[in-house]
Parts: structure tokens; C-alpha cells; sequence
């Protein structure tokens, strides 16, 4: 009798195993899904926007350590994620603004927060994943500390 109740439990289990499978895949595909509504931009696309730098501002919202380790773009404006809110009141409108952190999910919410205040946001591009499309990214060196004048 406890064998028949075992292989009627098993039965049971494995028959809820597709349903499961599928539950686990679903929520995998909403945890990969972005987390924000701004367009994440190809190397072609960030390219494109590049060939015309006066109408363009890159935004980057990696700390120094990310721009100094990963490289990142010729000319932006560093502002860091978490300062981007307080940072609104000097951030140029008369250009079309592009995000940037390493694989866009930082700069994708920094394009979001810039979208919902009123600025014209092209959207966001990963500096990891640019390079691995065959970008060439800006290698920052930091300045050698100051020496005391002592």
C-alpha cells in the first residue's frame, strides 16, 4: 500500500513538472526583461547619433572606478545614477541626450528619470556591450596624485 501511495505521489509530481517548468521560464523571462522604458541602442545606432556631436549629449552614470576600469566615451557628462535627480536643473535640453552605464540597465532608468522631466532622450547604450559589437571604447587614466608643495 505505501508503494502505491509513493508512485501516486510521484506521479503527481511529475506530472506538475511541465506546469512548474514553465512557471520558472516565465519568471526568469520577467527578471531578464529591462527595467525600464528607454530604447537600448545598438553600436550602429549609438554611431549614428555620435556623427553628429553638437545636437548630442552623452550622458555617462558609472562611477569613476567603472569609467577608469571599462573605458568609456570621448566627450560626456559624468553624473553618477544616484545624483542624476538632484542634477536636472544643469543638464542642457537643447540636445538629445544618450545614457550610459556598462550593459544599459542603470542608464536605462538615468533615460527614463531624464524622459519624464521634460528631456529629449535618444535612449541607452551598455559601454560593455558596445565594445562587444566592435566599439572602440576611451581608456581614462587617472591623474597621478598631487604632490605637497612642502
Amino acid at each position: 500500500m505505501k508503494k502505491i501511495a509513493t508512485f501516486s505521489l510521484l506521479g503527481v509530481l511529475l506530472a506538475a513538472a511541465p506546469p512548474l517548468a514553465i512557471a520558472q521560464e516565465s519568471g526568469r523571462a520577467q527578471a531578464a526583461a529591462p527595467a525600464f522604458k528607454a530604447k537600448k541602442l545598438t553600436r550602429a545606432e549609438f554611431d549614428a547619433l555620435r556623427a553628429n556631436p553638437s545636437k548630442l549629449l552623452v550622458v555617462d552614470v558609472r562611477r569613476p572606478d567603472e569609467l577608469q576600469s571599462i573605458g568609456g566615451f570621448g566627450a560626456y557628462l559624468s553624473i553618477q545614477a544616484n545624483e542624476l535627480e538632484k542634477s536636472l536643473a544643469w543638464i542642457p535640453k537643447d540636445r538629445t541626450i544618450v545614457t550610459v552605464s556598462n550593459h544599459a540597465a542603470r542608464a536605462g532608468r538615468a533615460a527614463d528619470l531624464l524622459t519624464n522631466n521634460g528631456f529629449t532622450v535618444a535612449g541607452a547604450v551598455g559601454a560593455q556591450d558596445y565594445e562587444g559589437e566592435g566599439g572602440t571604447l576611451v581608456k581614462v587614466v587617472a591623474p597621478p596624485p598631487r604632490q605637497s608643495s612642502n
